[in-house]
């Protein structure tokens, strides 16, 4: 039997070449995406009452229910931060931020510009915020990732992680061109936020509890 040519070789490759593409056309699956405002219509109907959902990125997202550790941390944090910052402050658990690109995600601490009557009509803007922290414990690889990209293109001048597992603070900090340019790792010692520097400073225990305040 004659060998094909070149030619009929090379047409024989279009064709089957031709044949996957148009299957992998038919196997592609395009994900819908949801604005800001369909978000809200579908939070005002009720549609996602009693799930625990984020939007980001365009994308309602379940969060993960909250652990007995994770939820110690959150309190304890939050009402450590009231106490160093009194009324300079608004501090969040837990509830929506709004942000340009298409997100509403709900970080576990927001520290926020007052008085507390802006937040009437809207949910806090990146520009209400002084910086936001998430506690991580089966979340580390999203906070770490997904979320610091989020926040650095939103604008969020500082963000702290505190990693659970691995009883550490992650400060991302120095935001340019919608990255952040630092990286700080710490399992003890003070760190002051940028925001107030010559305030107060947070301590951080051998586990890494925000624990108290040093002056």
């Amino acid at each position: 039997m004659k060998s094909p040519s070149g030619d009929t070789r090379t047409q024989i490759a279009k064709i089957w070449l031709a044949r996957l593409a148009s299957r992998l056309m038919l196997m592609t699956l395009i994900a819908a995406k949801w604005s800001i405002d369909d978000y809200h219509q579908m939070v005002d109907s009720g549609l996602l009452d009693g799930r625990s959902v984020e939007l980001i990125n365009g994308e309602i997202v379940e969060v993960a229910p909250e652990g007995v550790e994770h939820s110690f941390y959150c309190s304890n944090t939050g009402d450590y931060l009231r106490s160093i910052f009194g009324d300079r402050v608004r501090v969040h658990e837990a509830h929506p931020i709004t942000l340009p690109n298409d997100s509403e995600p709900e970080p576990d601490i927001a520290i926020l510009k007052p008085p507390i009557s802006r937040y009437r009509t809207h949910h806090p803007y990146p520009d209400d915020i002084f910086w936001l922290i998430e506690i991580s414990y089966s979340t580390v690889a999203i906070d770490l990732r997904v979320k610091k990209d989020l926040y650095a293109r939103s604008g969020i001048p500082e963000y702290w992680v505190m990693n659970l597992p691995a009883r550490e603070l992650v400060i991302f900090r120095d935001l340019c061109e919608d990255v952040y340019q630092s990286e700080t790792y710490l399992t003890s010692g003070t760190i002051c936020s940028i925001a107030f520097p010559a305030a107060s400073s947070c301590w951080l225990s051998g586990s890494c509890a925000i624990a108290q305040s040093k002056r």
